[in-house]
């Protein structure tokens, strides 16, 4: 009996799309079909999930399939002291913009955190209009936005978020608008990571 033989895997193919959850393929191809009831051949074909951020022309794109992650503001006066990367100014209080959403769901374990550093997800309600802060370190630095801010969203845009500290505690808002500052009631006041 002879077993089936396979070449190497070719490298993994780029995205099949742009700017939205898709998928690359790998491939690898038969040396030796399998003869006299030797071992069938493996899968010759392997797909991963994949997400590319940026179109064929260099524009910035996909960031409203990615989950926002939050924590309190209280957290901003500590990491503002920290923040003295060399790609910002001395300035970096004025650097930042706020984003309002409105919850529409989040899971039950959000409601169980007794924790100190993580009683403020506690009050996390549907339907409330919370505000998120994007400072530096979490600005990228070249696009100057936050990861999963929802500002490509149009509105009607279910999108994701996930506290920090418990990542069972998540679920879904939409966009409201960006304003320059937030005016949240503080525990309705989080920030981008």
């Amino acid at each position: 009996a002879r077993p089936c033989f396979v070449g190497e895997w070719s490298p993994w193919s780029g995205c099949a799309d742009q700017c939205k959850p898709t998928t690359r393929v790998r491939r690898r191809s038969v040396q030796q079909e399998p003869q006299n009831g030797g071992a069938p051949c493996p899968p010759l074909e392997e797909r991963a999930g994949c997400l590319e951020y940026s179109t064929p022309q260099g524009q910035d794109c996909g960031h409203t399939y990615v989950p926002a992650f939050i924590t309190t503001s209280a957290f901003n006066k500590e990491r503002t002291r920290q923040a003295t990367s060399p790609h910002w100014s001395t300035h970096t209080e004025d650097a930042g913009y706020c984003m309002e959403f409105k919850t529409e769901s989040l899971t039950p374990h959000c409601a169980l955190e007794n924790r100190p550093l993580t009683r403020w997800m506690q009050y996390l309600r549907e339907g409330y209009t919370v505000c998120v802060d994007c400072q530096p370190p979490a600005m990228n630095s070249v696009s100057l936005r936050c990861s999963g801010d929802g500002l490509d969203s149009d509105g009607n845009q279910t999108l994701h978020w996930q506290a920090i500290g418990n990542p069972r505690c998540q679920g879904t808002w939409k966009k409201v608008r960006r304003v320059d500052q937030c005016s949240c009631p503080a525990v309705h006041s989080f920030i981008f990571i």
